[in-house]
């Protein structure tokens, strides 16, 4: 069979890292280990049942059948803007200031390409979320690591960002609730961000996926609530979490009408929209019965609880999340990342997600999902003491 070579492009892309781990875990899986997967990133509960029914009765419509309009249907960005309204009392023209998307990765993907050319420069967090390189490297730009740390609470520290590279910046990424940290921003971080922003003339991509998932009280604020943040950048939502429709693939970048507009040629090219049937269920999520995401949040509260408390009482000090449905726990000191998931899944056949592959300043953690079950969570923790590590 004759081998066509790839284009540049897909060349540059980075490695997927998790792809390897997958491949080490189904080696286990085909061998009959009983797993606990908790370095998964997917959400295990079902869809709620009212979303579920809006789908299927949309499904019925034939004007559906058809091509829904090539920018999403008026009445999902006008859900969208009354959810952000009603959640976070932020204004948006939903025309001008809302854009569909086909799940929030597809639009974290895309902005590079719409403002980025080629030797700009974009401030990507490290760790942070691996895709946020992948449109990096297709709009074939640069990027400047900006290391979250623990003693900054996992924000990033702007003034440590070298003069020459800020001149070339053109576009930064931020996320919080933080995957993989779990940490969240504050109000004054956010009011330095707008005026750091404003001063550099620079595009500010807040990937905001995590944003109904706050413990003890403590609800994630958006981006867009801090004055000013739309004149510098957009927020990224994705209903993949909030109301568990990871495979429905449906979010919305709000904010900078510029921007918006950007996405929205782009994806004039590559799509005709979601199916409109999804985008009528995605409204009744938005703007249905919210009874659904209260729930979740307490469920994984809850889990977080038992996780955090199980390992305290074994003896490894973690430190609790504040939100998303991670936990970002340090490795014993004689184990690099890699090495401690690899013993883990090894021995007791946990699988973890090593740090290093959020980028080099993952280093010395692992990623934990709370995405099982409080029985599996405590099992887990019992595996974990067998090992006598701590």
């Amino acid at each position: 069979m004759k081998q066509f070579q790839p284009s540049d492009a897909i060349k540059r892309l980075p490695e997927q890292f998790f792809a390897k781990l997958a491949g080490k875990v189904n080696r286990y899986v085909e061998a009959g280990y009983d797993i606990i997967n908790l370095g998964q990133g997917n959400p295990d509960q079902p869809t709620p049942r009212h979303v579920i029914d809006a789908l299927q009765a949309a499904a019925e419509k034939p004007a559906y059948h058809k091509y829904p309009p090539f920018r999403g249907q008026p009445f999902l960005k006008k859900a969208a803007s009354e959810f952000y309204k009603r959640e976070f009392g932020v204004d948006l023209d939903p025309e001008t200031e809302v854009a569909v998307l086909f799940g929030g990765k597809a639009g974290l993907v895309e902005v590079s390409q719409c403002l980025l050319n080629k030797g700009d420069v974009a401030l990507v967090p490290d760790p942070g979320y691996p895709d946020y390189w992948s449109g990096v490297a297709m709009a074939e730009a640069d990027m400047h690591m900006m290391p979250l740390l623990e003693q900054n609470d996992f924000l990033p520290d702007y003034e440590a960002i070298p003069e020459e590279l800020l001149s070339k910046a053109k576009l930064m990424f931020l996320n919080y609730p933080n995957n993989p940290t779990a940490a969240q921003a504050t109000e004054a971080f956010f009011n330095e961000t707008v005026s750091f922003a404003n001063d550099q003339d620079l595009c500010v991509v807040h990937d905001f996926a995590y944003g109904a998932i706050g413990f003890d009280g403590e609800r994630p604020r958006s981006f867009l609530e801090t004055k000013g943040a739309k004149e510098v950048g957009i927020e990224i939502y994705t209903l993949s979490k909030t109301y568990n429709m990871a495979g429905w693939r449906v979010g919305f970048a709000v904010g900078n009408p510029s921007v918006v507009e950007s996405i929205n040629i782009l994806q004039d090219h590559f799509y005709v929209s979601l199916f409109s049937a999804v985008q009528e269920a995605a409204a009744e999520a938005l703007l249905g019965s919210q009874e659904c995401v209260d729930e979740l949040r307490a469920t994984y509260e809850s889990r977080r609880n038992v996780l955090i408390n199980g390992l305290h009482d074994i003896g490894w000090d973690v430190t609790s999340p504040s939100g998303s449905f991670f936990a970002w726990l340090k490795v014993p000191d004689r184990f690099t990342s890699e090495q401690f998931a690899d013993f883990l899944l090894d021995n007791v056949q946990i699988v973890v997600a090593p740090g290093n592959g959020f980028g080099e300043h993952g280093e010395g953690y692992v990623r934990v999902g709370l995405l099982t079950s409080e029985d599996r969570l405590k099992e887990a923790v019992e595996r974990i003491k067998s090992l006598n590590l701590f």
